[in-house]
């Protein structure tokens, strides 16, 4: 690590995880809503208040807090590009990937409950609340055991 990424190494990983804990406190809430909002019927004025929650969480927190957390990560590659010759964290970005696949399919749920047209009821998204969990889980055993 050299120059003024490697200098402030510390302030990027201090970053990096305060986005990952704003990021991570949205995805697991966001499926929360959705565990609520699948017991309301379309159209009453308890789903349209739930819309606006969910919509403002994933605009507002969950896409800034992903984007920060992805940008500092990578600049903390940049800086130190020996972790991509570790095998920890080949598994972390493995887990990593699957988060963003979670992301992505939370942001599509949400445009389903926006639209009344979601077809899931509420035990569905109480088993989805967990995925994030496993993989944040994961990651953070990962980055922090770095077992292998």
């Amino acid at each position: 690590m050299t120059g003024l990424l490697a200098d402030s190494y510390l302030w990027l990983k201090a970053l990096h995880v305060i986005s990952v804990i704003a990021w991570m406190a949205g995805m697991l809430y966001l499926p929360r809503l959705f565990v609520y909002h699948a017991g309301e019927p379309a159209g009453s004025p308890t789903s349209e208040i739930f819309k606006v929650m969910e919509r403002r969480l994933l605009r507002a927190i969950i896409n800034p807090a992903m984007i920060a957390s992805l940008l500092f990560g990578l600049l903390m590659l940049w800086a130190n590009p020996g972790l991509l010759s570790q095998g920890w964290f080949h598994g972390k970005l493995l887990l990593i990937v699957a988060m963003f696949a979670m992301h992505h399919l939370y942001a599509r749920w949400r445009k389903s409950f926006a639209a009344d047209a979601n077809s899931r009821g509420d035990g569905f998204y109480r088993m989805m609340n967990e995925v994030p969990t496993v993989l944040m889980i994961g990651i953070v055993l990962l980055a922090v055991a770095k077992p292998f």
